[in-house]
């Protein structure tokens, strides 16, 4: 069911000339002067009649421009493309971000052809591990639904990626590659978790989909159905689950290397539908809601890259999974429900259902003792007015939530730190449980974060360290697809994730 595109890539130092493709890509970036041409593998008269003629091809170098032209003479590429890297400024190299992205434009629009070769400027181990990652993500497409005579006959995807560096025999670059296509692999496997339609994917199917994409890495899945959740007093998915026919599951993969000293844990939301229950959604609101377990995609995937990295830290990642459905055995308004751990909620509103199924794994997960705890959820429209479609919400502890931010930064991925205030936590109060799912309506997605806080543990009498992301509105495109980003499930927040694995054990030694 889960089948992800992936290109081949590979990096060399080879002369452009003596690289067989279907396509070359260049840069062009926007100069004070105007469009130029950026880490060009031609000289002299070529180069010099390849940028005089910019202009007048009318091409800007503008982000997410990509121009084919028909190849040169002295290459073995039958397509020349022109690729934007957006504007440039003297003397500052362009970011890991602007290649990544430029990159993954050209791939993400080549699509159909077999072979491309990406002659951007790759000078450092860095920049061409950029240029790689935005490769692989670029390199995406979803068409399992369709027919064959849908489809077409040609790939609609990149097959094979050449990135053009001089530095490309360091051993260094080659790691560098290899995670490129880890990376890329598990953004393109959450993807497409994030795209299978509620008629495919639900709790039993994602459970199963686990034990698949885990499979031949060393880690473990362990499944917990409706039976066991209900006996052992998982009350939040049990209670949103109930109105589906679709029993809800539990998920938790471990890795768990033998020379970890640091344990992490990681929490996602895997609403695999969500109607808003008997506090039914508009029908305008139901359209994307197949997208709703996008944060148990991440944090499955997220573990998946860093074990298949080999990092020396211990993740267990809790998939809490349920479809929530109006029928005559739904919870209703006013319903109470124990949370794992023992803690009561009060049911205002159905459609707040997130939080509750995250309730049960942010506890079950503290009872680990982790060094740290985060939880990645589609949990508010709140998120989306605050912070629009593009940059998701991180809260939390400020240790936690700054580290978040950092590698966030790092892996190209748009994050806010926003704050905790501890009035709206007043706004939760119930009459007649612990707390209330529902709060103060100005600052949602704060409020909701504070409902999430009330369930992460202590230990030795101290908060774990925790933060929560909303990726709501970023996990999913329902724009025009730009940069290595596509259409419908974007994949973010595995990225930073990774990358803030990486960063605690670089810190940890």
């Amino acid at each position: 069911m889960i089948r992800t595109t992936e290109p081949r890539i590979n990096a060399t130092a080879k002369d452009v000339r003596k690289i067989q493709c279907d396509a070359l890509v260049v840069g062009v970036a926007q100069d004070t002067s105007g469009p130029v041409l950026v880490g060009s593998p031609f000289h002299g008269k070529a180069a010099q009649a390849l940028n005089d003629s910019l202009t007048v091809l009318g091409i800007t170098g503008a982000t997410d421009e990509v121009r084919r032209l028909p190849g040169l003479p002295e290459l073995n590429a039958e397509v020349l493309v022109l690729t934007g890297l957006g504007k440039m400024e003297q003397g500052v190299p362009l970011s890991a971000e602007t290649l990544r992205r430029a990159a993954g434009s050209a791939v993400r629009q080549l699509g159909g052809i077999s072979s491309v070769a990406l002659a951007l400027p790759a000078e450092t181990p860095a920049a061409a591990a950029a240029v790689a990652e935005g490769a692989a993500l670029g390199a995406y497409s979803y068409n399992e639904h369709r027919s064959a005579s849908a489809s077409g006959k040609r790939p609609e995807h990149v097959d094979t990626v050449t990135v053009l560096s001089p530095v490309a025999g360091e051993k260094s670059v080659t790691a560098a590659v290899k995670r490129a296509q880890i990376i890329g692999r598990a953004v393109n496997a959450t993807r497409t978790l994030v795209n299978q339609p509620p008629s495919h994917l639900y709790p039993e199917t994602f459970a199963d989909a686990a034990a698949v994409l885990a499979k031949d890495l060393p880690v473990k899945v362990t499944v917990l159905d409706e039976k066991k959740l209900e006996s052992e007093g998982f009350g939040g998915l049990v209670g949103v689950g109930k109105g589906s026919a679709r029993p809800p599951r539990m998920v938790k993969v471990e890795y768990s290397p033998a020379r970890a000293k640091i344990k992490l844990a990681f929490v996602g939301k895997g609403i695999t539908f969500d109607s808003g229950g008997l506090s039914l959604k508009p029908a305008n609101g139901m359209v994307t809601m197949k997208c709703d377990m996008a944060g148990a995609a991440v944090v499955l995937n997220a573990l998946l890259a860093i074990a298949e990295l080999g990092l020396p830290v211990k993740v267990t990642a809790w998939l809490c999974l349920a479809e929530n459905m109006p029928s005559g055995h739904a919870q209703r308004p006013s319903d109470v429900m124990t949370v794992y751990g023992g803690k009561t909620v009060e049911i205002l509103n159905t459609d707040a259902e997130g939080r509750l199924v995250m309730a049960d794994g942010l506890a079950a997960a503290s009872e680990e003792a982790p060094d740290a705890l985060i939880d990645v959820a589609t949990l508010t429209g709140a998120q989306m007015v605050a912070l629009g479609s593009r940059v998701s919400a991180v809260m939390g502890d400020d240790g936690v939530r700054d580290a978040v931010k950092a590698a966030a930064d790092r892996a190209g991925e748009l994050f806010w730190p926003m704050p905790l205030p501890e009035e709206l936590r007043s706004s939760l109060d119930s009459p007649v449980a612990d707390l209330a799912n529902m709060g103060e309506k100005f600052g949602g997605m704060l409020t909701a974060a504070i409902f999430l806080r009330e369930f992460v543990g202590e230990v030795n009498g101290e908060k774990i360290p925790w933060a929560h992301l909303d990726i709501a509105g970023p996990a999913f495109n329902e724009g025009a697809a730009y940069g290595y980003t596509p259409k419908e499930g974007t994949g973010v927040a595995v990225r930073t994730l990774v990358a803030y694995a990486e960063d605690v054990v670089a810190r940890a030694h």
